[in-house]
């Protein structure tokens, strides 16, 4: 039997899981393609951008499942949650990208919590 949302989680988290997700989608893609091409050196090394261009849009898409109404989001937001925690660690390495790196804490944080349920 298929369980909602609501039964899996508040209202209200999937909302600040919905807006964790977007922020982090944009901080993402705005710096990649603004300040890492700007700074250039760590910035734009391969590993680096395509990790910010990928997280950004894993969290578009986490927050589209979460508002979707599908409860198959818990597996979209347990792959984003590590998705995020991975970005925030290459972000926090590289200077001035502390912004990127705790909007990625946050997204990470709210998306374990939300597919904490996720079954392989």
């Amino acid at each position: 039997m298929a369980t909602s949302n609501s039964q899996l989680h508040s209202a209200s988290s999937m909302q600040d899981c919905i807006d964790a997700c977007s922020a982090c989608a944009e901080i993402c893609w705005r710096m990649a393609t603004t300040h890492c091409l700007e700074k250039g050196g760590a910035h734009v090394r391969y590993p680096h951008l395509a990790l910010m261009l990928n997280c950004a849009v894993l969290c578009r898409t986490a927050a589209q499942f979460m508002l979707s109404g599908l409860e198959q989001h818990r597996h979209v937001c347990a792959a984003c949650a590590k998705v995020c925690a991975a970005c925030a660690e290459d972000c926090g390495a590289i200077d001035d990208m502390q912004d990127c790196a705790d909007a990625c804490r946050r997204c990470a944080s709210s998306c374990a919590a939300m597919g904490g349920e996720a079954q392989a």
